[in-house]
């Protein structure tokens, strides 16, 4: 545990203005010190030197927020040598139980850095960061190409009967680009000019954002293959999914294990035994976009993989459902692609 390893423990509740600092003794988890610094570069030389007038011994940070709101004091300590750990927000549950407030929240940041048997680093690199910037963007890019669409089909649904039967039928990228194309027509009935502009605005929306998706691909492909190339050999991973791998795995040596990583990703298997039942069922928590990608890379190997094909299937004839069949391959998968990111030479960082 970090409190047989260090004499103080900064416990930092981070906001978007402001981060309120507890210092923790180690050996009795006594409250030292506490204050507030803003959200800035001043803010960050502050709070160093409060750890340096309050904590002088071995010390580390437990940042909670280390990859939000908490990301440019993680960044300005590991900088500059500090030791920062990144905790957990907690529970809701709890909260309403022991109360809100910054400095309580400080406190518990700092202890449960001190108890944790699992200490995880803060996400680092550029190139780490700007993958994850590029996949929030293409994220909201994708949602509002599906968004659009489903509301141009809603609009043909109702559209006038010459426009209905006129679009109906075609498929969506000629459909897309046949609606993009429309002009305005005074020998329109106004319900038919109405319908056709928002067919026409809906459309350029969508190429808009088809267009904004496919660059920032293009992106993530380019720092995918300067970080980790040998992801995209491997079956079902395409760069988005390599991408969320490398951006939640982070950098070598921050998951300390491979069983940590398919705990992150929500795979790690957990007792659901009861009587005469003897089973597991996989955590609900932990990072969802990580387990989505993994769910992506095995919903493609069960399309196209003989091997995973011919293993659920063993595995539904020894009584296992498809489904809890699948949750074992995901748990196999968090561990062999874990050993690839680990044993990967990137091309730079």
């Amino acid at each position: 545990m970090l409190a047989d390893e260090v004499d103080y423990v900064i416990g930092v509740d981070t906001h978007r203005d402001q981060h309120t600092l507890a210092v923790v003794v180690a050996p009795t988890g006594a409250v030292l010190a506490q204050t507030v610094v803003l959200a800035s570069a001043r803010g960050y030389a502050d709070a160093l030197c409060f750890a340096e007038k309050h904590a002088r011994g071995v010390r580390a940070w437990a940042i909670e927020g280390a990859g939000h709101y908490g990301a440019g004091l993680a960044r300005y300590l590991g900088e500059r040598g500090e030791t920062v750990l990144e905790v957990g927000r907690h529970a809701r549950g709890e909260r309403r139980l022991r109360g809100k407030d910054d400095p309580l929240d400080a406190i518990r940041a700092a202890r449960t850095g001190l108890t944790a048997e699992t200490l995880t680093l803060p996400r680092s690199g550029e190139r780490q960061d700007a993958l994850r910037v590029l996949l929030l963007a293409r994220r909201s890019a994708v949602d509002a190409r599906r968004q659009a669409l489903v509301q141009l089909r809603s609009v043909i649904v109702t559209a006038p009967e010459c426009l209905r039967e006129e679009l109906r039928r075609l498929p969506t990228t000629p459909l897309v680009r046949r609606c993009s194309r429309f002009r305005r027509s005074h020998t329109r009935t106004p319900d038919e000019l109405a319908t056709v502009l928002a067919l026409r605005s809906l459309a350029r929306r969508i190429e808009a954002a088809t267009e904004e998706a496919n660059e920032l691909e293009r992106e993530i492909i380019g720092h995918v293959r300067a970080l980790v190339p040998e992801l995209l050999n491997e079956s079902g991973v395409g760069p988005i999914v390599a991408a969320q791998l490398i951006v939640s795995w982070s950098h070598r040596d921050r998951v300390r294990s491979e069983a940590a990583f398919a705990r992150l990703a929500g795979v790690a298997p957990l007792p659901a035994s009861s009587g005469q039942t003897i089973r597991h069922r996989l955590s609900r928590g932990g990072d969802r976009q990580l387990n989505r990608a993994l769910h992506t890379v095995i919903l493609h190997r069960r399309q196209h993989d003989a091997a995973t094909r011919s293993y659920i299937a063993r595995r539904v004839s020894e009584g296992k459902t498809a489904r809890e069949a699948t949750r074992v391959l995901k748990r196999y998968l968090a561990r062999h692609l874990y050993r690839v990111m680990q044993n990967a030479t990137p091309l730079t960082t």
